[in-house]
């Protein structure tokens, strides 16, 4: 009877508490439908800057998933700098010439490999013709801990950030000191910028210590300034603490904080630049804030770009940031108007 009482009891708290109920019931799905349409939309198109080569052969390429444009050489370089296409291809007496951008080490392979595939067969054992390959970013033998090392780097980052601040501050609102710090003086305000600057402390040397660690330890391919790096991971670091903070605010314990995790972190992993996304879910990716940090970390890592590159991303990291903590600061009214 006692184990029956217990059970009845735990049953009766879990119908009381419907956000509990709903995001056991409904995360699941949505996480799962989101791998979903991100899985079978993947792209896996090559896009190609033909600057001269035979009629015939850029037709062919339609049946190896390559679509071709049409532009000179300048008009070309540009595009591929830009991420407009893939590669370049001029070829000159037969002789190819691929200019490409190897920062997806994996998909630089497939294209190289349709290119070659695609040859005309009188071609194909001609030592003389083998393709001159000269690579924007990256290199050939990027392995695959350097294509995602860079995205690895702002997702842990962003994930611990976001648990430990968000538990913390929690446990500031259950132990009763956030409610003592409301019945002074002080500004709400005040409370949310100074524990964002009191964690932020934190977040330095933990920003210092994982980018160190991830290019000097494990020797994750870097060409650009370690400087913009630690800015970009700390900015990362300081987002996903002002969202850690906030929905901590929203959170009426620490298991309810934890749900919030397959609904706010999961998604953005997807969207982050692990699988290649058609546009329309490129698209979605950039509502996702850790887009914009994983995009920054692989700008400058991999393809060696400064800061006039990569300003749109921290400012929409800081604005974030900003958005968060004037969001927090309005939602602790709840909890004692001053």
């Amino acid at each position: 009877m006692r184990i029956k009482a217990m059970i009845l009891r735990i049953l009766q708290q879990m119908r009381h508490d419907k956000r509990t109920l709903a995001l056991m019931l409904m995360a699941p799905m949505l996480v799962l439908t989101i791998i979903y349409f991100v899985l079978a939309d993947t792209e896996n198109e090559g896009k190609i800057a033909i600057i001269n080569a035979p009629a015939e052969y850029v037709n062919s390429l339609k049946d190896y998933n390559i679509r071709t444009f049409h532009y000179n050489e300048s008009e070309a370089r540009y595009a591929l700098e830009n991420g407009i296409v893939d590669a370049t291809l001029n070829i000159v007496n037969s002789k190819s010439y691929i200019e490409i951008d190897g920062s997806d080490g994996t998909k630089a392979n497939m294209i190289l490999s349709q290119l070659e595939i695609a040859k005309q067969p009188q071609y194909k054992q001609r030592p003389d013709l083998k393709p001159d390959v000269y690579y924007l970013y990256g290199y050939e033998d990027l392995t695959l801990f350097d294509n995602i090392g860079t995205i690895l780097i702002g997702i842990m980052i962003f994930f611990f950030v976001f648990l430990v601040a968000g538990i913390s501050f929690l446990q500031e609102r259950t132990n009763g000191t956030l409610e003592k710090l409301l019945s002074t003086p002080i500004r709400r305000w005040e409370i949310v910028v100074g524990y964002v600057c009191g964690f932020g402390i934190i977040t330095v040397f933990q920003s210092i210590l994982i980018s160190l660690y991830v290019i000097y330890v494990l020797g994750a391919m870097m060409v650009g300034s370690f400087f913009l790096v630690l800015l970009i991971t700390f900015c990362a670091a300081m987002m996903a603490l002002t969202l850690g903070i906030l929905l901590s605010t929203a959170a009426n314990n620490e298991f309810q904080l934890i749900q919030f995790v397959p609904l706010v972190i999961v998604p953005q992993v997807f969207f982050s630049g692990l699988f290649g996304l058609t546009p329309f879910w490129e698209k979605v990716g950039k509502l996702m804030p850790l887009h914009y940090v994983a995009d920054a970390l692989n700008s400058v890592m991999i393809k060696g770009k400064g800061f006039s590159s990569i300003w749109m991303d921290f400012l929409v990291m800081i604005s974030l940031s900003l958005m968060f903590m004037i969001i927090n600061t309005f939602l602790l009214k709840k909890h004692r108007r001053i």
